[in-house]
Parts: structure tokens; C-alpha cells; sequence
């Protein structure tokens, strides 16, 4: 029975790669999404933001997000104070309370950065 023998590679075959130019991701907005990502990745902070857009026009007070979950005052403002750095909410100070106030455009915005990942 004869044996096969492997086809020689040639120059042309070996070209692995597409020659086509292809967008290197840009750094700043890779460090963004990951921050972003990041201050998702906690249960606590996802149940916070599911607390304050269930309130009245997606805001609420630090007062009504510690009993729900069972944490402190310093957990919650913690966790918010991570939320609101990565867009997610902001926060206004009245008197001695802080109100938070979703961002469904910076939700919306990772999930459309995140569904193009698909694509990969």
C-alpha cells in the first residue's frame, strides 16, 4: 500500500493571516470598558442600581438602599461611590442624605460596547 507523503508548503500557503487591516482597540477606552465592567462584577452594586431604578424616576436616597440589602450605611456609600465613578449613577448631596440618580444611556452604552465583542 503506498504512503501518502505531506504536500510540500510553499511560500504562498504558509500566509496564515488576513492582510486586512483591522482597528487596533484603543487603550484609554479598553481601561474605560474594564472599569466599567468591573463596577458591574459585584452582586451588591447590581442589586444598588436595580434599587434605584425601581424608585420613582430613578432616584433614590442612601436611606432606601441599605435596609433592602441587609448592609451599612459605609457598605452602600462604598459601592455607590464606585457606581457614580463608573457613570453608572450620579450623586447629589442634600443636607446630610445623597441621592442617587441612574444612567440608563452609560447602561446602555456597555452593553452596546459589549455586544460588539460578539463579533470577535
Amino acid at each position: 500500500m503506498p504512503i501518502a507523503l505531506p504536500t510540500p508548503v510553499t511560500k504562498q500557503d504558509a500566509v496564515c493571516c488576513d492582510s486586512s487591516p483591522y482597528m487596533v482597540p484603543d487603550p484609554a477606552a479598553s481601561r474605560d470598558l474594564a472599569l466599567r465592567l468591573k463596577a458591574l462584577s459585584d452582586p451588591t452594586r447590581l442589586q444598588l442600581l436595580e434599587l434605584v431604578a425601581a424608585h420613582p424616576g430613578g432616584r433614590a436616597c442612601i436611606c432606601d438602599l441599605t435596609e433592602p440589602l441587609g448592609v451599612t450605611q459605609p457598605t452602600v456609600s462604598h459601592h455607590m461611590k464606585l457606581l457614580a465613578e463608573a457613570g453608572f449613577v450620579t450623586r447629589e448631596q442634600r443636607g446630610k442624605w445623597a441621592y442617587y440618580t441612574i444612567q440608563p444611556q452609560a447602561l446602555a452604552d456597555v452593553g452596546r460596547h459589549v455586544a460588539g465583542l460578539g463579533g470577535v
